[in-house]
This record gives C-alpha cells, sequence and structure tokens, in this order.
C-alpha cells in the first residue's frame, strides 16, 4: 500500500452530524419535510450537484433559486467556526506519518482547506482532491482514479476510508482497498449494515481498528 485517501467530512472532520441537521431544516422549511436521519441516508456523500435532483423529486418541483447558494454558505459558516476532528484521527495520523496520503472528498477546496486550518492539520494533508473537479462524483471513481493518477500511484496500492456508501462504492469502483469507518458523532443504527452492503472490504468501529488492517496491507 502506497496511498490512503481519505474522504473528508466524516472522516477527517466530524461535521456529518451538523451538515445533515441543518440541510433536513433548509428542506423542510421550503416544504420537503425531512429529518436529520433522511439527509444523513440520502445526501451524504454526493456532491451538491448531484444532491439537487433529489431533492427537487423529494420536494415535487425544482428548488427555489439561490436555495443551494444559500444552504451551502449558511452550513460552511457553521462548519469552519465549530469543526473538530473525528475522534481518533489525528493519533491515527501520527501512527501511520510514513505512509503517503491525500483527501478526496465531495466538498469544495476552499471549505476543505479552511476548515483544515481551524482543526490545525493542514500540514497533514499537501494533496487534496475535490469531486467538483471531475466529470462525475461519487459513486463513480473519478475522483480517486483522479487522485491515484495526480500523485503516480496503482489503484491496487491505494487504500481508501469512507464513511458514506456512495464513497465506498467510488473506492470499489476505482479499484481500490475500502474501509468504512463509523467513528464520527453521525453513525446511525444500520449503518454499518449500508456500508457492507456498499461493498466495503472492512467496515471499523474506530480509527484503533484499522492499524491491524493497515499492517497486513503493508507487510
Amino acid at each position: 500500500m502506497r496511498l490512503i485517501i481519505f474522504d473528508f467530512d466524516g472522516v477527517i472532520a466530524d461535521s456529518e452530524a451538523p451538515a445533515n441537521e441543518i440541510l433536513a431544516e433548509s428542506l423542510t422549511a421550503i416544504g420537503a419535510p425531512t429529518t436529520t436521519e433522511d439527509a444523513i441516508r440520502l445526501y451524504m456523500g454526493r456532491r451538491w450537484l448531484d444532491c439537487a435532483p433529489i431533492m427537487e423529486e423529494c420536494l415535487g418541483s425544482v428548488l427555489p433559486e439561490g436555495f443551494l447558494e444559500t444552504h451551502i454558505a449558511t452550513v460552511h459558516a457553521r462548519l469552519k467556526a465549530e469543526v473538530t476532528p473525528v475522534p481518533g484521527v489525528l493519533d491515527f495520523l501520527h501512527r501511520h506519518a510514513d505512509i503517503p496520503r491525500c483527501i478526496g472528498s465531495s466538498s469544495k477546496l476552499d471549505y476543505i482547506g479552511q476548515s483544515l486550518d481551524r482543526m490545525a492539520m493542514s500540514h497533514w494533508f499537501e494533496h487534496r482532491f475535490s469531486g467538483h473537479d471531475v466529470p462525475r462524483g461519487k459513486p463513480h471513481p473519478d475522483l480517486f482514479l483522479k487522485a491515484a493518477a495526480t500523485l503516480n500511484t496503482s489503484t491496487a496500492d491505494c487504500l481508501v476510508i469512507e464513511d458514506s456508501p456512495p464513497g465506498v462504492m467510488a473506492g470499489k469502483a476505482a479499484g481500490m482497498k475500502t474501509i468504512g469507518p463509523c467513528a464520527g458523532s453521525h453513525i446511525l443504527d444500520g449503518h454499518w449494515r449500508r456500508l457492507e452492503d456498499a461493498g466495503a472490504d472492512h467496515v471499523v468501529a474506530s480509527y484503533a481498528e484499522i492499524d491491524p488492517l493497515i499492517m497486513a496491507l503493508t507487510t
């Protein structure tokens, strides 16, 4: 294994719970009743571009003009002020500092960078890739394939750490080993099974449980 590709929200930043709570409130306010659990199930791991058609189907009409832009600004403002790391990720990075790493996220790069700055983690991730910069978002493999190609690494030598079913599917479609951590505050009953059903090679409850898997892949 020569490269670990981390998703960002819910894997590095413990941001999925507040982000989906705000999304549920925003959608309910425009006439599409949505719970936080609904938002996590339907939208987590996807680009906003890919979420919009699902939102419109639930709403039964096109989204109000400016809805996504206003909502994204609200979410990012809150998260960039409050976001904290997923439990265990910093210790994991220290333990495996010798393995090259990058971020492969559906979020935009400016948000990722500002959130990393907030968490004092920018130095850990020199290389960052956004789903907004590839033709197709997760669950398609484009983002992870771009990361591997840019960093001159065979897909067979990559490990993806992903907390969403679309992200797991993208990792597997790229031909990469994929681990699904259930370590963030957004994890609900049944999420473990959803990651398994999406094809994760392993699902774990904490970053500490990834250590023996890393050892097996690097020996």
